[in-house]
């Protein structure tokens, strides 16, 4: 049965920077989308407004956030690629220090 969670986090108010991460995500990194693909996540979309962006993840069974952070502090390739991004995201206001994306709850299903 597929899940699906929505994420949020805000990019750095600069243009500049925010057109440097939307060219990295026209071509992510080969290890860093075998990582999302063997975590569980089927789909992934990222979508901007401004600096505030949302991830939308369709997951299968087997994924668990705590599954994929334990491979991704494993795996030398996919840490790169989050310290390179840090560069140009900062946490939106209720995260934690160093904590990144932020899970959405839903409060409202049309199919519900």
């Amino acid at each position: 049965m597929k899940r699906r969670f929505v994420l949020m986090l805000d990019l750095k108010d600069d243009p500049r920077l925010i057109a440097e991460y939307r060219q990295y995500h026209k071509n992510i990194w080969p290890e860093v989308r075998e990582s999302l693909f063997a975590s569980g996540i089927e789909d992934l979309e990222i979508c901007l407004l401004g600096s505030r962006m949302v991830m939308v993840m369709d997951v299968n069974d087997s994924f668990s956030f705590a599954a994929k952070a334990e491979a991704d502090r494993a795996n030398p390739k996919v840490q790169e690629w989050e310290q390179l991004m840090w560069k140009f995201q900062q946490a939106v206001p209720q995260s934690a220090p160093g904590e990144k994306w932020r899970p959405m709850e839903t409060i409202f299903r049309l199919a519900d």
